[in-house]
């Protein structure tokens, strides 16, 4: 089996340490800038639909100046965002290369997608609930925690599930410009020493974390339909 291995894809076996860690980066470069995500995603999501014409705090300049600014954001490849916000991740962060680093192009590279996303969620939420949590007397708390939160969670998760997906694919294109993870491990090898065995690996094992999240992703949804 060793021997197999070793023909199959020698450079690999020959820096497992450098996979492992590799690994390790991309997990944690997903992980924190995912939290970061969901909770700003979550929070302009909500500004997004009680703001909105005819919504239940309905404000159109909030909402505009907000529209816009996702609207912005959304429109910049990541790529240029990467370099463009090396400045902002110095001034935060103190760096603007490494996991760390990286952290601060992802938050505003895939906060405005997220927020599309549970904004998307909400519109789906039946309006006589909406109605009749407001003939109750709901306050606007409330009704977003009770009635727009509560019943849009396989939205939620659905959109969850795009959104890291995606993430992923930002982390790897990090690696591009120096944030390290798989990205910067199949640029680094792969491409430029033309270790072809090293790019298939580092293919293989992000289908695998891709399958992995989507898996999870449905079951959420599926356990939340009504």
């Amino acid at each position: 089996m060793l021997e197999l291995l070793e023909k199959i894809m020698p450079n690999i076996l020959d820096k497992p340490d450098t996979l492992v860690k590799s690994i390790q980066e991309t997990l944690i470069m997903t992980l924190w800038s995912g939290v970061l995500i969901f909770i700003l995603g979550m929070f302009f999501g909500i500004i997004l639909t009680v703001t909105k014409r005819g919504g239940i705090c309905e404000n159109g300049g909030v909402f505009q100046v907000l529209d816009k600014c996702i609207n912005f954001f959304r429109s910049i490849p990541f790529i240029i965002l990467l370099t463009g916000l090396m400045p902002l991740s110095r001034l935060i962060v103190g760096t603007a290369i490494g996991v760390t680093g990286a952290i601060v192009p992802l938050v505003f590279g895939a906060t405005p997608f997220f927020t599309r996303q549970i904004e998307n969620a909400f519109a789906e939420v039946d309006l006589g609930l909406i109605e009749a949590a407001k003939a109750m007397g709901c306050s606007a708390p409330e009704m977003v925690f009770q009635v727009y939160i509560k019943e849009s969670i396989p939205g939620i998760a659905r959109g969850t599930t795009i959104t890291i997906i995606s993430l992923l694919g930002l982390v790897a294109m990090a690696g591009a410009v120096g944030a390290g993870g798989l990205g910067d491990f199949a640029i680094r090898y792969g491409h430029d020493r033309n270790q072809v065995d090293v790019t298939y690996v580092t293919v293989i094992i992000l289908v695998i974390f891709v399958s992995v999240i989507q898996y999870i992703g449905t079951i959420i949804e599926k356990k939340n339909l009504h």
